[in-house]
């Protein structure tokens, strides 16, 4: 199956650098180039790429915006790009729906693992440094947080979960991908997946990462009942 991706990056050098690195994979298609978040959503619209490659910094329209855009109308997933593994707009970014993150100075095979790894529905990217990320998210003591989904830390929105789901929530927060968590709860992957797609629709989220966020915030831990 090939992957088809629209990669929106402003420097062109860079921009260059990503199209050369995915384009040698023979199971990754590039189909569109942006060179900002407009033309990101309008090409996003136009050729329903399975991928959208977003910096988080650019003009016109910023790729936080640009996400939730592309997120909000199910056009497809976003990885996105940005220069620090704790930069802000990396939060807003994850509550748009951002399947996950890439370090610009990740190396081209992590480039590619990345990549084929949101494409199969895994958004947590480099679970030890997303963990990090996550944990610095979800302090309370962090100022300045974007809005939250609606509801994104009613305790409440936990009563629709079955206890297995529950679990399997409690994994994500952990940062655990579709393969651990299936070791972890002795389940097959596809049961895992299957959980992981009802919690979200249950919770009105749009991204794992998002609900591995929600379980850092409700502080939810793989032992409770």
């Amino acid at each position: 199956m090939t992957i088809r991706i629209l990669v929106a990056e402003d420097q062109s050098a860079v921009r260059a650098g990503l199209v050369l690195i995915l384009r040698s994979a023979p199971d990754i298609e590039v189909v569109g180039e942006a060179a900002d978040g407009e033309e990101a959503v309008a090409l996003a619209r136009e050729l329903r790429p399975d991928l959208v490659l977003m910096d988080v910094q650019m003009p016109r329209l910023d790729g936080v915006s640009a996400t939730r855009a592309v997120v909000a109308e199910g056009l497809a997933d976003v990885l996105v790009l940005t220069t620090f593994d704790l930069d802000e707009y990396v939060f807003g970014a994850l509550r748009a729906g951002a399947a996950g993150f890439l370090l610009k100075n990740a190396e081209a095979g992590e480039l590619l693992t990345a990549v084929r790894t949101v494409a199969r529905g895994e958004g947590l990217i480099a679970p030890a440094v997303t963990r990090r990320l996550i944990a610095e998210f979800a302090a309370p003591t962090k100022p300045a947080k974007p809005a939250a989904a609606p509801g994104a830390a009613d305790p409440n929105l936990l009563n629709s979960l079955t206890r297995r789901e529950r679990e399997v929530l409690s994994c994500l927060g952990e940062g655990l991908s579709n393969a651990q968590i299936a070791v972890r709860l002795t389940m097959a992957e596809a049961t895992v997946k299957t959980h992981v797609s009802r919690l979200l629709g249950k919770l009105g989220l749009r991204s794992r990462v998002q609900a591995a966020v929600l379980a850092q915030e409700l502080g939810i831990r793989s032992d409770e009942p």
